[in-house]
């Protein structure tokens, strides 16, 4: 352990602090007005990271020189920060959304159900499992975007909603495992390990796939009293020619999603044509996107200290263990960070990469910064809560009962 790795270490436990404590820095800005504009800005949970980020780039100035600083932050990959950016501003477009209303409503209406428990259900199930097709962000995002007017408006017990909150972050992390490309913590060993496709939905998909649908229709069940049919807005009908468009831009940022200058060409291409048809969109959620975008850059450059630690600790396990060690490494720090270094060590068993795998997903519900995509879906439904926040700890016990199916269904 080098010094520059105590500081990386520190500084890394001290953001994971400062995210459980977000709730905190609203208070102190209702007590303090005078100071409410910096209370604020430390209690936005997608600001934590990157906050801590700078005041680590700063430490390392100190300690090693501004040459080695400027170093490690180029040297790090920005590549899904980037990408979760992308697609959560092309996703939640409305030509985008459009679609996939009509397509969930079309489906709701064959359902023998109310239409209203119906949708609920297709956006905590069908949403997260097409993760699998569309990356998980791109899901988070539509799910988040769906399900804010039903099970995340005023009136639903806090207590549901937080349920809520961590069976979509559960099935989110699980459901993207039907595929080799979807899920970044699989992405991470796919080729290390040669895991294609077929091997995922064989090996993981199926069990992932019963734990999506288990959650769903229990917390659909609990929500159902609570659920009314909502008011929609006329809009004017969406031309075929302009959601094709989207749709196609979409596409082409998933199958582009490891070539950042090949989808940050398609995104300002995307921009332009927004702005070229502005009377068929609504406002871009850019600030949303730049925020989650900001949090895992800064997960990023903190994570990319604490593999001294870490590595060790994960070879150590034998595979049981490595599962539920997995699992509760994964509330504290990026479960694709986690697969990752698990992939860097030598003569792990199949069983063993199975086990570190399945944990790293399984308990990619647990916290806001387990998942990558949990912070787009955090920055999106927050309005939905009391005082416009999401308590850590709500949401850690919101997703215990979802993280327990999915562990056992890993487990069988």
């Amino acid at each position: 352990m080098t010094t520059l790795e105590l500081v990386g270490a520190v500084l890394f436990a001290i953001a994971l602090i400062h995210t459980f404590s977000t709730k905190l820095f609203h208070s102190l800005a209702r007590r303090h007005p005078r100071h409410a504009g910096l209370f604020h800005l430390l209690g936005e949970v997608e600001v934590v990271f990157g906050f801590w980020a700078f005041v680590l780039i700063l430490a390392m100035a100190l300690v090693a020189g501004g040459e080695a600083a400027i170093n490690y932050a180029q040297t790090r990959h920005y590549t899904e920060p980037l990408f979760v950016f992308v697609v959560m501003v092309i996703a939640a477009s409305r030509p985008v959304l459009d679609a996939v209303r009509d397509l969930l409503a079309f489906l709701a209406r064959l359902a023998p159900v109310r239409a209203e428990v119906a949708l609920c259900w297709l956006g905590l199930a069908l949403v997260p499992l097409g993760g699998s097709l569309i990356t998980e962000p791109a899901a988070m995002t539509l799910a988040a975007l769906m399900l804010a007017p039903q099970a995340f408006r005023p009136g639903i017990p806090n207590t549901l909603k937080y349920g809520a909150l961590g069976v979509l972050f559960v099935n989110i992390s699980i459901g993207g495992t039907l595929t080799s490309y979807a899920a970044p913590p699989v992405l991470m060993v796919a080729s290390a390990w040669g895991w294609d496709s077929a091997f995922m939905a064989s090996t993981f998909g199926w069990r992932a796939a019963l734990a999506v649908l288990i959650n769903a229709t229990v917390m659909t069940m609990l929500l159902r009293p609570h659920l009314t049919p909502h008011d929609t807005v006329a809009d004017v009908q969406m031309p075929v020619l302009v959601s094709l468009v989207h749709l196609s831009l979409l596409a082409g940022v998933v199958l582009l999603a490891h070539y950042p200058v090949l989808f940050i060409g398609l995104f300002l291409l995307f921009l332009g044509y927004t702005q070229a048809y502005p009377k068929h969109q609504s406002p871009l959620i850019l600030k949303e996107g730049l925020l989650v975008g900001f949090f895992l850059a800064g997960l990023v450059v903190l994570g990319g200290m604490q593999q001294w630690w870490l590595q060790p600790l994960v070879s150590s396990l034998e595979p049981t263990a490595l599962f539920f060690g997995a699992l509760a490494l994964t509330a504290i720090t990026d479960n694709a960070a986690l697969t990752y270094l698990g992939s860097l060590i030598d003569g792990l068993s199949d069983h063993a990469k199975y086990m570190l795998v399945a944990g790293a997903v399984g308990g990619g519900g647990l916290t806001i910064i387990a998942n990558a995509p949990n912070p787009a879906g955090a920055a999106l439904l927050r309005d939905g809560f009391r005082d416009g926040s999401i308590g850590m700890g709500g949401l850690f016990l919101g997703a215990l009962a979802p993280t327990c199916v999915a562990a056992a269904m890993f487990l069988i």
